[in-house]
This record gives C-alpha cells, sequence and structure tokens, in this order.
C-alpha cells in the first residue's frame, strides 16, 4: 500500500515538472512565435477579427520649449510620446512562465501604428524610436519616441510682446483609416499639463501655461485625430527694456529739443540723431516680426507712430530754420543805405559811455566815503529812461521779422526784471551802482540786436578791470 502511494506521488511531481519545463524568455519568445522571424506579425495590423479596430492610446508630454521663431512661425519642442495598443496575438499567463509579466520585444519584429504629427516640419535625425517595444500578459503594449519636434504655428502678434499663443500638434494615422485605427488619449489635459510642468526643463523667453485635448474625427479624410493645443506666454520684460523704454525716451528727447534755440544750429542735428536712433531700432524689429499685413502688431504702430512724429519734427526744424535765415536776408535787402548808416550810428552811440555815466563814475561826484544812494538812483533811472526813449525813436525805423522780434521782446523782459533786481541789491551795496550805471546803458544797446558789449569797470583807486562787471556785460 505504502508502495502505492509512493508511486503516485512520484507521477504527480513529473506531471507538474512537465507543465513547468521551462521559465526563460527564449521559451516564452518560442510560445508566442516570435524567436523566428515572421513578417506577418510585423505587417499584419494584430486583431482575430478585421473588422474590430484598434485603439490607440496616445500621450504627449513636453520636456522643454527650445525656440520659437515669429519671422518663419514655427516653434521648437523637446517631446516624449507614449503610444499604448494591443496585441490580440500575443497573451500568455504568467503563472505558466514563472511569474514573467513583462516581455521587451525587438521593434521590427511586430506591427507598430504608422501615427504622424501633421505640423512637423522637423528632418528624420531628429526623431529617436525606442528600439524595443514592451509586451504584457493581456497583449498591451507600449513604445516611447522621443522626437525634437519643429512644428508649425500660427501666431497672432498683434500684442506682441504681450502676447499668448495657441500652438496645435495633431497627431493622426499616416495609412489606416478611422474603422481600423482610432486615436484616444490616456490621460486627461490636466494631467499631462502638471507632469509637464513638472519635467521642463528649459522655456527660454516663455512660460508655460496648460495642454488641453481634443478628439477629431474627419469626415473628408476619414481619419481619427487627437490634438493637443499648447498654451504659451511670452515674458516681455526683455522688449520692454530693450525696445519700448528706449523708443519712449528717444519720443521725450523729441520733444525736448523744441526749446534749443534756432540759433545755435544744433537743433536740427539733434533730432536728425534721433531719427537714426530711432531707425536702428526698427531695423532690430524687423528681423523678429513677420512681413504680413492682417493683425499688424501693435508695437509696429507704435514705432511708426514715433518715427512719424520725430520726422515731422526735423521738417519743422528745416522749415523754421530757413524761415529764420530768409527772415533776417529780408531785413538786409529792405534797409535803405541811410538807416542802415543810421544804425551804425546808434551802435556807435551805444558803445560810448554817457555823459550822465561819467559824472556818476567821477571821483567828485561819486564819493566813496558819504552815502547818497538816493541821488544816484534818480541818476540812475534818469540814465535809463534817456536810453529807452532813444532806442524807442529808431525802433519804428528797424525793420525786423517776427521772428526775431519776438526774441528781442523776450530779451527786454529779461533785461528790466534784472535791471529791477540791480536797483533792489543797490540799496544795500551803494558800490554797485557804478556798475548799474553802465550795465543798464550798454543792456538797452544789447536789445536791439547790437554785438554784446565789453566794458572795463574801475573802482577809484583800483587799476585792475572788475571781474564781475566784465562777465555780466559780455554775456
Amino acid at each position: 500500500m505504502s508502495a502505492l502511494r509512493t508511486l503516485a506521488f512520484l507521477a504527480l511531481v513529473a506531471v507538474s515538472s512537465s507543465q513547468t519545463s521551462d521559465c526563460s524568455y527564449v521559451g516564452l519568445l518560442t510560445h508566442l512565435n516570435l524567436a523566428t522571424t515572421n513578417d506577418l506579425l510585423a505587417t499584419m495590423r494584430p486583431v482575430k477579427v478585421w473588422t474590430t479596430p484598434t485603439l490607440v492610446q496616445l500621450d504627449m508630454f513636453l520636456y522643454g520649449i527650445l525656440e520659437v521663431d515669429e519671422k518663419s512661425q514655427t516653434v521648437t519642442s523637446h517631446i516624449w510620446i507614449r503610444m499604448w495598443w494591443t496585441n490580440e496575438f500575443l497573451t500568455w499567463n504568467s503563472t505558466d512562465f514563472c511569474g514573467i509579466n513583462m516581455l521587451t520585444v525587438p521593434r521590427s519584429r511586430l506591427w507598430i501604428p504608422d501615427i504622424q504629427i501633421n505640423e512637423d516640419t522637423s528632418d528624420a535625425g531628429s526623431i529617436h524610436k525606442s528600439a524595443v517595444v514592451k509586451l504584457y500578459p493581456n497583449g498591451l503594449m507600449l513604445a516611447n519616441t522621443r522626437e525634437r519636434l519643429t512644428s508649425t504655428c500660427r501666431m497672432d502678434l498683434l500684442l506682441f510682446p504681450f502676447d499668448t499663443q495657441e500652438c496645435t500638434i495633431t497627431f493622426s494615422s499616416m495609412t489606416s483609416e478611422e474603422h481600423t485605427v482610432q486615436l484616444e488619449q490616456l490621460n486627461s489635459g490636466t494631467v499631462l499639463t502638471k507632469i509637464s510642468d513638472h519635467l521642463m526643463v528649459t522655456k527660454g523667453e516663455w512660460e508655460f501655461q496648460n495642454m488641453t485635448i481634443i478628439l477629431l474625427n474627419v469626415t473628408i479624410e476619414s481619419k481619427s485625430k487627437l490634438r493637443y493645443k499648447v498654451s504659451l506666454s511670452r515674458k516681455p520684460m526683455l522688449y520692454v527694456i530693450n525696445l519700448i523704454i528706449p523708443l519712449l525716451f528717444f519720443l521725450v528727447l523729441d520733444l525736448v529739443s523744441f526749446s534749443i534755440s534756432e540759433a545755435r544750429g544744433e537743433k536740427l542735428s539733434f533730432k536728425v540723431t534721433i531719427l537714426l536712433s530711432i531707425s536702428v531700432m526698427l531695423l532690430i524689429l524687423q528681423d523678429i516680426l513677420p512681413s504680413t499685413e492682417a493683425n499688424m502688431p501693435m508695437i509696429s504702430q507704435y514705432c511708426l507712430f514715433i518715427f512719424t512724429f520725430v520726422g515731422l519734427s526735423v521738417l519743422e526744424a528745416m522749415l523754421v530754420g530757413y524761415l529764420y535765415d530768409l527772415d533776417g536776408c529780408c531785413c538786409k535787402t529792405a534797409q535803405s543805405p541811410a538807416d542802415a548808416q543810421e544804425d551804425i550810428q546808434l551802435e556807435v552811440d551805444n558803445q560810448k559811455e554817457p555823459a550822465g555815466a561819467e559824472g556818476i563814475l567821477d571821483n567828485n561826484s561819486l564819493p566813496l566815503d558819504g552815502p547818497v544812494d538816493g541821488d544816484l538812483l534818480k541818476l540812475i533811472l534818469q540814465e535809463v529812461k534817456a536810453a529807452r526813449q532813444e532806442v524807442e525813436e529808431h525802433k519804428d525805423q528797424r525793420k525786423t521779422g517776427c521772428y526775431r522780434r519776438a526774441a528781442l521782446m523776450l530779451a527786454q523782459w529779461l533785461s528790466s526784471a534784472f535791471i529791477q533786481l540791480e536797483i533792489h541789491m543797490s540799496l544795500e551795496h551803494p558800490a554797485s551802482l557804478e556798475r548799474l550805471a553802465i550795465y543798464s546803458v550798454q543792456k538797452e544797446g544789447e536789445h536791439q540786436g547790437h554785438q554784446p558789449c565789453q566794458v572795463e569797470l574801475q573802482r577809484v583807486g583800483n587799476p585792475t578791470p572788475h571781474l564781475w562787471g566784465w562777465s555780466i556785460c559780455s554775456i
């Protein structure tokens, strides 16, 4: 009886050992008919019933934004694609092969969905496909692809550089129709956005916003498409510092240049320099923006406005300078010989010291020891009044233009204010009265266009010219 039990046990062990005789990958490949080359597995769609469509689940992860070219309307990015599908002929029970639950098979021996990117403009050398494909017991297969993708993107640059672009990446089968291959996402757009944002290595001047997924069934092409819409926002600080603020400064400088005197000849050259600087900015902007008339960027309109404004200001400076010179020529041609002789005589008389001033500067009439402020002030005012009356008599005979007449009126007003200031200061400092007398008379001559006077004022007992009186009178 015991012998029979022993024989039964040995038979059971032999049967069980025969069922699990091979625990290697080679045995599994032989079981799946993958040990030898099989062209049917590599070329035919792996379904048992041909009317059953193959569901391909695809996820795309964004690893980096390498370049955005607004001129050619392309975006270069680094993407990672994970593609899942089921092969109905490659299934096994993992318990029959010592718990093997994953197998790697060369890509060339299996059927791989021919999925392409419609917006792809990159070369074949930028696509790196995994050499093997992962195979699971239920027939599920996984293929990974890494690609340096250069895709076309229709950009809206109206708000450049404060714009946000939405670029699409569309996946579809190259040869299979909708009833044979159907595309679908495995994870939602929110999950892919979080994973891509976590894995992002480089962004450049762009900020990754989100990623949305759109399923398309194109009836014309009869193909299933999976579209990823990627939103990117530009970081505008670099363009604000390099373009917008300098152009604004140029505009402010052009407005301030209106205060430059026309007589010096520096206003026109200053405005031309600003115009050339803006031209350089426009050349830089031309290398960035595309040549399109639809939705012209607002920064282009901004630059065009500033360039036009500065150009008009240059023309205004040229016109004013021309009229100013023409006014002087008309005055010289319209003046008669008698008037010219009279102007020369008036200039000579103004450059001479008046008799009243000599009396003031005389040692006997201007004692330095005794304060006679009231009498000196009366004499000064009389001399100023006489000089003004003499100038007014010849004022109507001189023919000056409107621009120069306005300049002379402004100079006369400033001189009058300065004289009142000097009179106020003389009450506190009687020694400055001797400067005021000659300075007032000479300044009245300057109001009418004479050359600046150069009078050497001497104090009694001091042979050195008074430097303060010299500098003021020579301005």
